[in-house]
């Protein structure tokens, strides 16, 4: 499974989880309990969640440089390709 996948949906759970606790408190609003849920889901994934971010980034990582490779793979060859062009062009 895509790591990126699994901690989106690690935050989502972790949101989850913290509104759950919050909804038995009678004394604050629906809104005011999301935004506690935010925040407090935000700050817990921070540390909570450290391994699964740096597994998303290893894999950003790699794609990055992949791409990067590929780039170059592609500038070379056309490169090769223009200077074939203008020996040929210097022959004529």
């Amino acid at each position: 499974m895509n790591p990126a996948f699994k901690y989106t949906l690690a935050r989502l759970g972790l949101f989850v989880v913290v509104l759950l606790a919050l909804l038995p408190v009678p004394f604050l609003d629906v809104l005011v309990k999301l935004m506690i849920a935010v925040l407090v889901s935000a700050v817990a994934s921070w540390f909570l969640l450290r391994r699964m971010r740096d597994q998303v980034a290893d894999r950003i990582e790699q794609s990055m440089d992949r791409r990067r490779e590929q780039r170059e793979k592609l500038r070379s060859a056309l490169a090769g390709e223009n200077g074939a062009t203008e020996e040929k062009k210097a022959e004529a």
